[in-house]
Parts: structure tokens; C-alpha cells; sequence
């Protein structure tokens, strides 16, 4: 039996996705309040774990419109293929947060290049004593024992579960 629904609100499907989307949104913003208001700023692997948010959100909202225009296998497989991006920046979490606890060596380019960084050779020594870099293995800020890095692995894992979860509704619409 084939459940269809008039309004894309009743789908269970769209719920979940709208909800895994809203918190993706979040997420992102959250993380960009911390660099630009709060001034963290970002190693590499940061950056990188970001590409996985950017990418989600706009799939989320087309699997979205792919439900509300009841397509739901459509949805479905781009619900999985979120799904498990999240699962792959989970294990880049991971990564990042055994270079911050020392467990294996980061990456040779494991700092960021500070922002407005002049080429001007006379304002480049005076900003060296200023700038800070943000290196991948020193985590600069840390909550209930969790650091960005190993936040964004919680996060990462819930956000997959719930594209997941969405994907498992839309194909039973």
C-alpha cells in the first residue's frame, strides 16, 4: 500500500527531513558564530568538516521538494546519500579529534592561514606578533570533555541518523 499525502507537512518523511535540515542549518551557523563572533578560528580540518553541512543542506532541501512533489524514492536515495555523508565527516570528527588528543600525527598542513594576513613585508612583521594560527592538533576550546571536533562527531552521527530515519519514511510513502 502506496501512502500519499496532500500536504507535505503529514509526511513523516518530510518532517524528519525538515528537522535534519534545520538542524544541519544550525550547526553551520553555530560554527560560524564561533569564528566570526566569538574569533575561533579554524584549522584545516575544521574547514573540512564544514564541506559536509554545505553539501547537506541544499540535498536536503531538494529531497524536500522531491517529497512534497511525491517522488519519494527520488528522496529517498538523496536522503542516503546524506545519510551517509554525515556518517563520512563523523570519521573525519574522529580524525581530527585524535590529532587534537595526540593519538596519530595530523596532516603537514595542519594550520590555517590567518585571515587579512598582509603580503606588505613592513605590515607582515608587525601582524606576526598579533596573529594566532589555529592548529589542528591544539583544541581551542572544549565542552563537557568534547572539543569542536569531537562535538561535530555527535552531531555528525545524530544528523545521519535522521537522514537515514527520513529516507526509511520516504520509502515506505
Amino acid at each position: 500500500m502506496v501512502l500519499t499525502y496532500s500536504d507535505p507537512l503529514q509526511s513523516p518523511a518530510y518532517r524528519t527531513g525538515w528537522a535534519v535540515l534545520i538542524a544541519a542549518t544550525a550547526v553551520i551557523l553555530l560554527a560560524l558564530a564561533f569564528e566570526y563572533v566569538g574569533h575561533y578560528e579554524p584549522c584545516a580540518l575544521c574547514l573540512k568538516q564544514r564541506y559536509a553541512y554545505y553539501a547537506a543542506m541544499p540535498a536536503l532541501f531538494l529531497a524536500l521538494v522531491l517529497v512534497a512533489a511525491q517522488r519519494s524514492a527520488m528522496a529517498a536515495l538523496i536522503f542516503g546519500a546524506v545519510a551517509l555523508a554525515f556518517v563520512a565527516n563523523a570519521g573525519l570528527g574522529v580524525y581530527h579529534a585524535g590529532v587534537e588528543w595526540k593519538f596519530w600525527p595530523g596532516p603537514e598542513t595542519c594550520a590555517a592561514t590567518p585571515k587579512g594576513l598582509s603580503t606588505d613585508a613592513g605590515n607582515l612583521l608587525n601582524q606576526l606578533k598579533t596573529i594566532r594560527v589555529a592548529r589542528c592538533d591544539e583544541a581551542p576550546w572544549s565542552f563537557m570533555g568534547l572539543s569542536f571536533a569531537g562535538w561535530n562527531v555527535v552531531i555528525s552521527l545524530m544528523l545521519a541518523a535522521g537522514a537515514a530515519s527520513a529516507a526509511m519514511k520516504a520509502l515506505r510513502d
